[in-house]
């Protein structure tokens, strides 16, 4: 990856406009008398230092974010406005709301800005030109500042107004949050120490196909788990019961392995399995070979031996990258196997033989669940940017901020 810049390359910034693109787009709910609280502030934390690293600096900070998908309408449902509050309670500045992101009654607004303090704008999908990348638009929100700060990775795979239009026209730098998962995802593909493993899991090969395809060409080992590794099994003639499976792709599967030997990547699939009846917490189960699942049986989970050796692989390694889980840990027991290798990859991390990248919402769900997730090197909240970066896939909004 080549050099980007970070807020230091930006000088200095005492009374000056600074648009950051946020990811406020968090979890609410209503509360009892029916107004939208939040209830995850991961994505309000994370940009956190960016903000009061500016305001320090007597920047004049100005956030920029989406919320939901209003398609192009004002919807009030999705209004930024109860974030004013919890943002300011994690940054411990004033923030003030604006009901618009773009036109005179913000520039007036932020010209009366006292340095130091914040400025929350309106969701910026309110209009339609922000997801179609509008020349004007980004126009319209570059007039609000001096300088841009992109800190939102999780946006950075969609060519936006404020995640690119906006970094085309103003001074542009990464975000700490930005710069930090950049740095990270650079160790763990880019420039990696090896050996390097790749842990993905999940229902289905059909949604991470492209990631799969890629990982083979670029890691050492590839440990494929929960659903998708049935898909694998029953390609090599291996009879998954009722377990989910997507048959249709067995010659995708067999391409994959063929792909993977040819680039000397080993492949590693569960040779023990717990399997059950139903899937439900605590149903009647079994742990078996592969070759031993009954027609009306549904493997949940990647079996104890499996799991062992899994881990015992990685204290080989240097470097792991982790997607999604080994079973379905939501319910027990079938979130051993999840559990085992958690632990073991969050101890070699602690110990400093591994560099550890996870990424993804159920991966994230999962390494808690395990209770490992702070021993993680990195952990990235994103979604589809963490799977466009694993598929190997270049990230408009981090493009557009390396140094040409």
């Amino acid at each position: 990856m080549a050099a980007f810049k970070n807020i230091k390359s930006l000088g200095v910034l005492k009374n000056k406009r600074v648009l950051v693109r946020a990811d406020l787009n968090v979890p609410m709910k209503l509360d009892d008398e029916g107004h939208r609280i939040v209830t995850d502030d991961t994505r309000i934390l994370s940009v956190t230092p960016t903000i009061t690293t500016l305001a320090e600096q007597g920047a004049r900070v100005i956030v920029v974010s989406h919320f939901g998908r209003p398609k192009g309408e004002r919807n009030l449902d999705m209004s930024l406005e109860p974030l004013g509050q919890p943002l300011a309670n994690a940054t411990r500045l004033p923030v003030s709301y604006i009901d618009d992101c773009i036109g005179e009654e913000v520039i007036e607004t932020i010209d009366a800005m006292e340095d130091g303090s914040v400025l929350l704008l309106e969701n910026v999908r309110f209009y339609a030109q922000e997801e179609a990348n509008d020349l004007e638009f980004a126009k319209l929100l570059a007039a609000n500042a001096d300088f841009f700060v992109s800190d939102a990775f999780s946006c950075t795979h969609r060519a936006h107004a404020s995640t690119v239009g906006v970094a085309k026209i103003l001074p542009s730098a990464a975000g700490i949050a930005l710069e930090k998962e950049l740095v990270a995802l650079e160790n763990a593909l880019g420039n990696p120490k090896r050996p390097v493993a790749a842990l993905v899991g999940g229902a289905k090969v059909s949604s991470k196909l492209e990631v799969l395809t890629h990982l083979v060409e670029k890691v050492d080992h590839l440990i494929i788990g929960g659903g998708m590794a049935n898909t694998f099994l029953a390609a090599q003639n291996i009879d998954v019961g009722a377990s989910l499976c997507e048959h249709d792709l067995a010659d995708t599967a067999k391409a994959i392995l063929k792909n993977a030997s040819e680039n000397n990547c080993k492949i590693h699939l569960p040779t023990d399995v717990v399997v059950a009846k139903e899937f439900k917490a605590n149903a009647d189960n079994r742990t078996i070979s592969i070759n031993d699942v009954d027609s009306d049986e549904m493997i949940l989970d990647v079996g104890p031996s499996s799991a062992n050796n899994v881990a015992a692989s990685l204290a080989k390694c240097k470097t792991l990258i982790w997607n999604g889980p080994m079973g379905a840990f939501e319910i027990e027991p079938f979130d051993n196997a999840t559990v085992i290798i958690a632990k073991a990859a969050g101890a070699l991390t602690k110990a400093g033989s591994l560099i550890s990248v996870a990424g993804g919402g159920d991966t994230v769900a999962a390494l808690n669940h395990a209770g490992v997730a702070a021993q993680f090197t990195h952990i990235s909240t994103a979604g589809g940017a963490f799977l466009e970066w694993m598929e190997g896939k270049k990230l408009p909004g981090v493009e557009v901020l390396l140094s040409k």
